[in-house]
This record gives C-alpha cells, structure tokens and sequence, in this order.
C-alpha cells in the first residue's frame, strides 16, 4: 500500500501524512509541484520526529509519478468527494496507491481520468470534504485492514 499526494499545498497535512506514514511503514510519493517547500518548518513540526523515518519520495511532475508507475501492477485510487463509491465498497490490494489532490482545489480532470478507481468518504448532507489528512488515515486504515497489512498484528 502507498500514498501519493498530488500537489499538497498544505505543510501541515502533508507532516501528518508523513508521520502516518512512517508509523505504518507505508511509502508516500508527493508529486511536484508542492505548494511549499518541502523542508519547511510547519512539515518539520507536524511529522516531529518521524519525518527522518518516513519513507517518501518526490516526483517533479505528474508525468515523472506516471513514469514511476509504467511498470507497476498497481492500481490508482483517487479519494475523491465527487466518487461515486465509497471507500467501503471496494475491495483494497496490497499494491494500490491511493492518490489525493490538493487541499485547495483537489485533482484535475487528467488525474480523475488516470485513476483505476474513484473512490468517497460518506459524509453527512451538506458536508463538502475532510481535511485531506484524516481522510487518507480512514482510507488508509481500511484498505490495511482489508490487506492484512498492518506493521504488527495485535
């Protein structure tokens, strides 16, 4: 299971996306251009200590993560408040990336096309999103349990 964060405009959430990652050994691929740099301090503060043992790495664009997928057998799963599928409704491999779009606008018309598979977090009427970083840790949370692929079983 991966994460990849299209554009992340916000260093907070990324952080925390960051220090999710790194508590789950879960790979985080964040596609350039970010909305801030990426050592910047809010990100420093939000993974704490956990951004040295995040696994992530940068993509200069989208085409450089598409390049990075060719010769995956991975599936693309967008989060998206648009989906007509919940996350609960499918069902998860080890191999997915679920992807995210930016805090403030989400994912263009060409990555929804991209994506394998659109997916939704149900939300109460008149509900328009989750901040970006609970919403990856639900999903997330889901699609290992699903997989079996928790760090440590309990």
């Amino acid at each position: 299971m991966q994460i990849a964060l299209y554009q992340p405009d916000i260093p907070q959430n990324t952080g925390t996306i960051l220090r999710l990652s790194a508590c789950l050994n879960v790979t985080v691929h964040i596609i350039e251009p970010a909305g801030f740099i990426l050592r910047d301090k809010d990100l420093r503060r939000a993974a704490m200590d956990y951004l040295a043992r995040a696994d992530y790495q940068r993509h200069l664009s989208w085409d450089h993560f598409l390049e990075y997928l060719k010769d995956r057998d991975s599936r693309l799963i967008l989060l998206t408040s648009t989906a007509e599928v919940s996350y609960t409704d499918i069902a998860f491999r080890p191999s997915d990336v679920l992807l995210l779009g930016r805090e403030s606008a989400g994912a263009p018309p060409e990555v929804h096309a991209r994506a394998d598979e659109r997916i939704r977090i149900p939300m109460a009427e008149g509900a328009r999103s989750l901040n970006i970083a609970m919403a990856c840790s639900m999903v997330l949370g889901e699609a290992l349990r699903q997989t079996g692929g928790f760090p440590v079983k309990l």
